[in-house]
C-alpha cells in the first residue's frame, strides 16, 4: 500500500502535465493556428532554345548576379565547349557580385559566371571550388546536350 501512496501522486502529476499538454496544444490549433515555418524557395524559371531541344533551368532570384543576367534576357549565344567541363559564353555585359560569395564549387548542371572574364560557364561535370565562380542556378533537365562537342546555339529567355 505504501508503495501506491508513493507512486500515486507522481502518476497523477504526470497524467496532469500530459493533460495540460494536450490541452495546450488542442487550444492552439483551434484559437491560435501552429506557426511553421517552411522556407520558401527565392527562384525564377528561364528557358534555354537550341534546335535540339528546349531545357529549362531555374534561377536563384536571390543573388544579384543572377538578378543582372535575367535583366539581359533574351539572349542569344554561342556556347563553346572549356576544359572538357563546361559549355562557355561572353555576355553583352558584367553581373553584379555584391553579396555573392568570393567563388563556389561547379556541379553538373549548375549555370554559372565567371566574374574574371565575365562569362556564361554552364557545367556539364563537376568541378572544383574557383575563385570568382558565382552561381546563378541549375539546369532542370538537358545537361546532357552540353556534353555534345562543338558549338551550340542557344537562345535563353523566360518562359
Amino acid at each position: 500500500m505504501k508503495v501506491f501512496r508513493n507512486i500515486f501522486p507522481a502518476l497523477a502529476g504526470a497524467l496532469l502535465t500530459a493533460g495540460t499538454a494536450v490541452a495546450a496544444a488542442d487550444n492552439a490549433t483551434s484559437e491560435h493556428p501552429v506557426q511553421t515555418t517552411t522556407p520558401v524557395e527565392n527562384t525564377m524559371k528561364i528557358v534555354i532554345e537550341t534546335d535540339q531541344q528546349t531545357l529549362t533551368a531555374t534561377l536563384l532570384q536571390d543573388s544579384a548576379a543572377a538578378r543582372d543576367f535575367v535583366a539581359l534576357l533574351p539572349l542569344q549565344l554561342t556556347l563553346t565547349d572549356y576544359a572538357a567541363t563546361e559549355k562557355i559564353s561572353d555576355l553583352p555585359g558584367r553581373l553584379s557580385t555584391d553579396g555573392e560569395p568570393s567563388g563556389t564549387a561547379a556541379k553538373a548542371g549548375d549555370i554559372t559566371y565567371y566574374a574574371p572574364w565575365g562569362n556564361l560557364a554552364i557545367f556539364h561535370k563537376s568541378f572544383r571550388h574557383s575563385a570568382g565562380l558565382v552561381k546563378l542556378g541549375t539546369l532542370d533537365n538537358g545537361v546532357e546536350l552540353m556534353r555534345s562537342p562543338g558549338p551550340l546555339d542557344v537562345t535563353i529567355r523566360l518562359p
